[in-house]
């Protein structure tokens, strides 16, 4: 008895999680128009209490477990909704995975601790974030999309970056909430904000609208301000 019980408490959570994560891959597809596809996934819980952290993909050392592309590969994300129903309902736990750059958003990541740090500095210098997506081992800041030239002449007008700062662009991917990856669970440390303003006959309304994304240069800018400003001259941003 305690067996089935156990199984149909599996079966529920797994309902719910599919569902939320179907929602989410059909937002970001259809609303705001950032390409998705399903990441790896973890592998099935064993028993009651296993959570299963191991990767579904056959590599048994993966240093990502279930956070990365798979099966359909990164050049497979799309918007289409027919496309993200159908991937969802064969795969309902699969991870959310946002194929980043082109005309879709890019990111900055740091640890998860430097990362908070990070976000508290930028909040007291006044600068407007977009999303950030956390993870239990990294922090991502969601930008408005850049090319990696543009990345490159940035990179090089700075004299110094924090050391453990990564780059989601062009042929990369970012895992999105609500995602349970091989680290723990994908939340969003800021929402997105999804209502903007649209002036009709001279009146201001409130319309469905992408999250907005400041952009990457300003964001570089301000990380490495606040890097240079800390007391400890960076290493709490850098590692």
């Amino acid at each position: 008895m305690r067996e089935i019980l156990g199984r149909r408490r599996r079966l529920r959570f797994g309902r719910r999680g599919g569902t939320a994560r179907l929602d989410a891959a059909l937002t970001c597809a259809t609303a705001w128009q950032w390409p998705v596809l399903p990441g790896a996934g973890l592998q099935a819980a064993g028993s009651l209490g296993d959570r299963g952290r191991g990767c579904a993909c056959p590599d048994p050392e993966c240093a990502v477990p279930g956070a990365h592309p798979f099966d359909p590969g990164l050049l497979a994300a799309t918007t289409d909704a027919r496309m993200v129903r159908w991937w969802w309902t064969n795969r309902p736990t699969a991870p959310v995975l946002l194929a980043t750059g082109g005309r879709a958003p890019c990111a900055l990541s740091l640890p998860a601790v430097a990362g908070a740090r990070a976000l508290a500095e930028l909040d007291r210098m006044g600068l407007r974030l977009g999303p950030v997506v956390a993870t239990p081992t990294r922090w991502s800041l969601l930008v408005a999309p850049y090319t990696l030239e543009r990345l490159g002449e940035l990179l090089h007008a700075q004299d110094w970056v924090p050391s453990s700062l990564r780059f989601h662009g062009e042929g990369g991917y970012l895992v999105l909430p609500p995602s349970e990856i091989g680290t723990g669970q994908v939340r969003w440390e800021r929402a997105p904000e999804r209502i903007g303003r649209l002036s009709l006959g001279g009146t201001s309304v409130r319309a469905a609208a992408s999250p907005w994304l400041p952009d990457v240069g300003a964001v570089l800018d301000a990380l490495v301000e606040a890097s240079n400003s800390a007391p400890d001259g960076g290493s709490r941003l850098a590692y």
